[in-house]
């Protein structure tokens, strides 16, 4: 599989497996059924997770976005859902939050991006400094020491 990171192990909250909701999806002639039984297992939109990680991790949008290295304005685009950011813009969101691997996945997935992938050099990188807590200016220096392309150029 392309992904190190299976659904399941990329969204432990979740009470069923991909698999189970497929096949209930599947069996279900009423899509709203569906919908309504499983609501809990259906993934927020990415403003309405970033807002639940704010809260979690008792951390200020403000000090997140001064951290991320973003445009403070785009940024806040980000927060209301009246942007959708690059994979590059979730991942300094990610690292300014101090998210762990897991963490940093499941909010790939909510951002409908690519997980980070060990075979990818750059994304081998990106691993290695969420892995190590390294802030957005850090991983950049890190990412440019090892030629690599940095955030937000």
């Amino acid at each position: 599989m392309f992904e190190k990171f299976t659904n399941e192990q990329a969204a432990k909250p979740y009470s069923k497996d991909t698999g189970e909701l497929l096949t209930e999806l599947k069996a279900e002639k009423h899509v709203e059924n569906f919908l309504s039984r499983n609501q809990s297992e259906i993934m927020l939109p990415l403003p309405e997770y970033l807002e639940k990680i704010l809260s979690e991790k008792n951390l200020s949008k403000a000090d997140v976005i001064k951290r991320s290295g973003l445009n403070r304005e785009y940024a806040y685009h980000i927060f209301s859902g009246t942007r959708n950011p690059s994979r590059q813009k979730i991942l300094a969101l990610s690292l300014a939050m101090n998210l762990n691997l897991d963490e940093t996945q499941r909010l790939l997935r909510h951002a409908q991006q690519n997980l980070l992938y060990p075979r990818n050099e750059w994304d081998a990188i990106l691993i290695s400094a969420v892995e190590k807590n390294l802030s957005v200016m850090e991983t950049n220096a890190l990412l440019h020491q090892l030629g690599e392309e940095t955030f937000l150029d």
